[in-house]
């Protein structure tokens, strides 16, 4: 259950780095609370994942979910940079997280 709820966490992390993106540096109410309470609910289900999981492991996979969720999101809806060099390093974090999972048990 602390997995699914880490996730979900991870997803957050995802659509409020995106709303504030659309929040135009908190100038735009609606995209801000958005993308603030998302935050805040986001943090709030990685603390509670973090009763049964191990902190590195856990916080690791909230930021690399957060990382490589925006950034294909932003190469494929947002018109930014596609390269080889962004594909290889986000496969690394990717794998770094995977790892860190393996190692854990």
């Amino acid at each position: 259950m602390a997995w699914i709820v880490l996730i979900l966490a991870g997803c957050l992390e995802i659509a409020w780095a995106l709303a504030l993106k659309r929040a135009d540096g908190l100038t735009r109410f609606w995209p801000s609370v958005i993308g603030i309470g998302l935050a805040m609910v986001s943090l709030v289900l990685l603390l509670l994942a973090l009763k049964q999981l191990p902190v590195g492991t856990a916080y690791d996979v909230w930021v690399g979910m957060g990382m490589c969720g925006v950034a294909v999101f932003g190469m494929l809806f947002l018109g930014e940079q596609v390269s080889a060099p962004r594909i290889f390093f986000l496969v690394m974090i990717g794998i770094g997280v995977a790892g860190l999972r393996a190692i854990e048990r």
